[in-house]
């Protein structure tokens, strides 16, 4: 009972609810999309956008309108000129996201350093989940559920597309649609991390489900449903353990996030590093 009383201790206190339930609706929007990047090999497009976002945040809020519009026209822009950039030269994609996000990111900076925004950089980096308020969690609710809903709904369309966007065409799908549409999503679900996570520590939420549940199965709905699993037990346990510890929920989620990717990484049952290993030797 003692352990009950520990791990149900933070959640008497109404910013701790709060800060669990913006955590959640973050999280788990944010792994259903983390098995589609994984498999696309887009991993380096989340955090393209995550930092692109930036200077939409800072011109935001000087022009008066919600911050969340400037960060998700930017977020669009950077995914889009990725796209043009690629398409119309004959750079690699990594490379032009390189470009595009370094240059974008550093223009927020400039942007935040000489402008008087009123902004602290530190909560748009690294989130201020413990000062979200109830107005938050229902602006991250319309963000998040949609974009949850859209890709559980068009799965196996997207998994198509992320496997073989000529198939998908060639099949009746509509490549350029699924295209822009999952990355308006994956800009979306960025966006509504800011508030919880920053731009900084998104990528580890966008990413690290979809790279553990890839390991633990060879298949595409056991992977989503390992992902969202996933994703909430580690929301769960590190909202519940940066109390006891004192830490910032966000980055301990994360850490949480790594330690789990490096224990399956290891020991999964079929695609863990030590059973290869011992299969080498029984083999040899």
């Amino acid at each position: 009972m003692n352990w009950l009383i520990l791990m149900l201790e933070p959640f008497t206190l109404d910013f701790m609810q709060q800060a669990l339930i913006v955590a959640l609706l973050v999280s788990i929007s944010a792994a259903v999309l983390s098995c589609l990047l994984v498999l696309k090999g887009w991993s380096l497009m989340g955090d393209a956008v995550s930092h692109a976002v930036l200077p939409g945040i800072v011109l935001a809020y000087l022009l008066n309108i919600p911050v969340l519009i400037g960060a998700f026209v930017t977020g669009m822009l950077c995914a889009v000129s990725t796209g043009y950039l690629t398409s119309n030269s004959r750079l690699k994609e990594d490379t032009v996201m390189g470009v595009v996000f370094s240059g974008l990111f550093a223009l927020g900076i400039a942007l935040f350093t000489k402008l008087d925004t009123g902004l602290h950089l530190h909560q748009v980096l690294f989130g201020d989940m413990l000062g979200v308020s109830w107005s938050d969690i229902v602006l991250t609710a319309v963000l998040t559920v949609p974009a949850f809903v859209v890709i559980i709904l068009k799965r196996r369309d997207l998994l198509v597309f992320a496997f073989d966007p000529q198939h998908a065409q060639v099949i009746g799908l509509n490549s350029t649609l699924l295209h822009y549409g999952l990355l308006a999503i994956l800009s979306l679900v960025i966006v509504a991390s800011i508030k919880a996570v920053g731009i900084i520590l998104v990528i580890a939420v966008l990413i690290a489900p979809g790279a553990i549940s890839y390991q633990l199965t060879n298949r595409f709905e056991h992977m989503i449903w390992w992902s969202i699993g996933i994703a909430a037990l580690a929301t769960v346990a590190g909202v519940t353990l940066s109390y006891h510890i004192d830490s910032a929920p966000a980055p301990t989620i994360v850490v949480l996030l790594s330690t789990l990717f490096i224990i399956v990484f290891l020991f999964a049952p079929n695609r863990g590093l030590m059973r290869r290993t011992v299969l080498t030797e029984i083999v040899d």
